[in-house]
């Protein structure tokens, strides 16, 4: 993976979206810390190094997603980050054989107007997507996203997430809604708040 990426993605992450405090999770648990990823996602620095760190572990574990795709509202700065991404790649290593990464997004229910569709953007049958999300904890929003993108009948090749609290049940969680794909990550919890307390120090 390029170092700078992600070493520069973590740096971002600790100093403007992590947090020490008294919290509550939107799973109802009590936690000293919050990590907001969409103050980085967001960021037009923090965007640009999203979609490079998570294109470059798609390469490093063998990944060709057609797409990625997760749900609103935590995903959408994170699939339009990948796909603008990879196709700058494409435009910047013409002869590299960058592919192009399109992007989709999941409602959290059906519209119930227009073609009153759940998924947004990229949908083919049997195509590999792989599905993103910003924090993961107990691997709901993930799951929401792979049994969408599965009842599309599109292939689930990956779940990838910027950050993993690991928590007990997160990861057996999205794990088995995978069916034997991957679940990747970028960073723990504990590597945001070791980064964020050494810039502290600083």
């Amino acid at each position: 993976m390029t170092t700078s990426s992600r070493a520069s993605l973590l740096r971002l992450l600790s100093r403007i979206s992590f947090k020490l405090g008294d919290f509550t999770l939107s799973s109802g648990t009590k936690s000293d810390y919050y990590i907001d990823c969409r103050t980085t996602t967001l960021h037009a620095e923090g965007g640009r190094l999203t979609g490079l760190a998570i294109l470059d572990l798609l390469h490093e574990h063998k990944l060709k997603p057609a797409a990625v795709g997760g749900l609103t509202m935590g995903a959408d700065p994170i699939v339009s980050a990948v796909s603008t991404a990879s196709a700058w790649r494409a435009v910047e290593h013409p002869h590299a054989n960058a592919a192009l990464v399109h992007g989709f997004l999941v409602r959290k229910a059906e519209k119930g107007h227009g073609t009153g569709r759940r998924i947004e953007g990229f949908i083919e049958k049997d195509a590999p997507v792989v599905i993103v999300d910003d924090v993961c904890t107990t691997g709901a929003s993930t799951i929401t996203a792979i049994e969408a993108a599965k009842q599309a009948q599109m292939q689930v090749v990956a779940a990838v997430c910027l950050v993993e609290r690991e928590e007990a049940k997160g990861r057996p969680a999205v794990e088995a809604a995978c069916e034997g794909a991957p679940f990747l990550r970028l960073f723990t919890a504990d590597d945001v708040r070791a980064a964020h307390i050494h810039q502290m120090a600083m």
